[in-house]
């Protein structure tokens, strides 16, 4: 069955790629956008010292090789003056070294937290946009691109997005650490890490977007729905009682006349999720219930989880081909992460050089850091016993959890990209008495 399963994902991967060839070969100047993405990661991690092991730790030993696989075929059509739809069929499938968990900071961005591992067929985005232009403004011309029509655009405008899409498609945005299709792995690096954000297991959530763009800075607002069950992918929005909002003011920098963007996210979410004071409760009166819910295994049936956060973005060009990172996160930690991952505090920074520089303009070399967090509750938790849906060693000797990541991207072909990704992982799950831990990746991207 999951050869049948594999084959017939492959099958539909082939499709895709035929498809978007052909529409590429035939585009000129249309109403349409076609672009396709397939990316394939293999990753292995070292074997390391352990004094123990709980229900959601790495495996201290060496695992078999792991892959994961994401095709994705981004479809565009203009409809009236100013407002396009896109709709993004996807296929992914494989699975994570020790399937996704044990790290909060977990090592492959492309893979998720799932026992299923056959490669499935679903629509990731299926979104309405809407520019409104406002005052008397300019216009410029926004080329072709994944999820862009070409079009012009006003320079000051409403922007409305309703539908089904990822919310990190919109927010947290930086040009030298956002996908890891193409950039970082770990995802405590392309992504805010304290930012829970709503999303389903594959990443993505309903609801409306409205930003606000003027030439030098821009305002996003966002209401969208959470799972129902931790990390998991079913959705729910009850504006009463599970929704979540997420706001985020960018100012474009220019220093010493090269470009660059500073950016504050504050998110509030109301969820399911119980408090990890509960949570202690649960583990100190065998209340399986509880447990198992922050573990991400059922639905609580009870509301009034919260979660405030706050974040900084900041990316800089420093030279030609040459750009720098940063990201500050921080969230209240009081009830249980639900969406994300694991990580109450984080900071990251990093660097990013173009290959231009060697005569390769195709290819690209990262550098990153990042120390990760959690809050004293969290902390209890874990130490008490607990599982979360991400990390758990059954027993906690508390440290921050430290990663490096460096990987080198190399054009082979005007379609086509081989990357060769390593992460130094220290206190692996925030665990003093586990790691650390090396992990070595290869990854395939093909895209147009």
């Amino acid at each position: 069955m999951n050869l049948k399963r594999t084959l017939l994902a492959l099958g539909m991967v082939l499709s895709l790629f035929s498809q978007g060839l052909k529409a590429q070969e035939e585009k000129k100047v249309s109403k349409w956008t076609t672009h396709f993405q397939t990316t394939v990661i293999a990753q292995k991690h070292s074997g390391f010292k352990a004094l123990y092991s709980g229900e959601n730790s790495l495996a201290d030993s060496v695992e078999p090789t792991v892959t994961s696989l994401t095709a994705t075929l981004f479809l565009g059509r203009k409809l009236w003056k100013g407002a396009s739809v896109y709709v993004n069929p996807e296929v992914s499938g494989g699975k994570g070294l020790s399937f996704a968990r044990g790290v909060a900071g977990a090592l492959n961005g492309e893979t998720y937290r799932v026992g299923e591992v056959a490669p499935a067929v679903f629509i990731a985005r299926a979104y309405l946009q809407q520019h409104i232009p406002i005052g008397n403004t300019t216009y410029e011309t926004v080329q072709d691109d994944v999820n862009q029509v070409t079009e012009l655009v006003p320079t000051s405008r409403i922007t409305i997005s309703a539908g089904k899409f990822a919310i990190s498609d919109f927010f947290d945005d930086n040009p030298y650490s956002k996908d890891p299709r193409t950039q970082f792995l770990n995802w405590s690096v392309w992504a805010n890490g304290a930012w829970d954000y709503p999303a389903n297991t594959r990443g993505y959530t309903e609801g409306v977007v409205a930003e606000l763009v003027k030439p030098k800075w821009t305002l996003r607002v966002a209401t969208v729905a959470v799972p129902r069950i931790a990390n998991f992918h079913l959705m729910e929005y009850q504006i009463t009682k599970a929704h979540s909002e997420t706001f985020e003011l960018e100012h474009k920098l220019s220093i010493n006349k090269r470009p660059g963007a500073i950016s504050l996210i504050v998110s509030n979410t109301h969820s399911q999720a119980p408090s990890y004071a509960d949570g202690i409760s649960a583990v100190q009166t065998g209340d399986s219930a509880i447990l198992k819910v922050i573990n991400g295994e059922e639905e609580h049936h009870a509301y009034g989880g919260k979660k405030l956060g706050i974040g900084l973005n900041i990316g800089q060009e420093l030279a030609d081909g040459v750009g720098v990172f940063s990201r500050l996160g921080w969230n209240d930690g009081k009830y249980a992460s639900w969406a994300f991952t694991e990580i109450d505090r984080t900071a990251t920074a990093g660097v990013s050089v173009n290959g231009s520089r060697w005569k390769r303009s195709g290819d690209v070399w990262g550098l990153s850091g990042a120390l990760n967090g959690i809050s004293k509750p969290h902390r209890d938790f874990l130490k008490a016993g607990g599982y979360g849906f991400i990390i758990g060693d059954g027993k906690l000797n508390y440290g921050s959890e430290g990663i490096i990541e460096t990987y080198y991207s190399a054009q082979l072909a005007k379609f086509l990209w081989l990357t060769f990704d390593y992460q130094f992982v220290n206190n692996p799950g925030y665990n003093k008495d586990r790691g650390p831990v090396h992990a070595f990746a290869v990854r395939g991207h093909v895209t147009f």
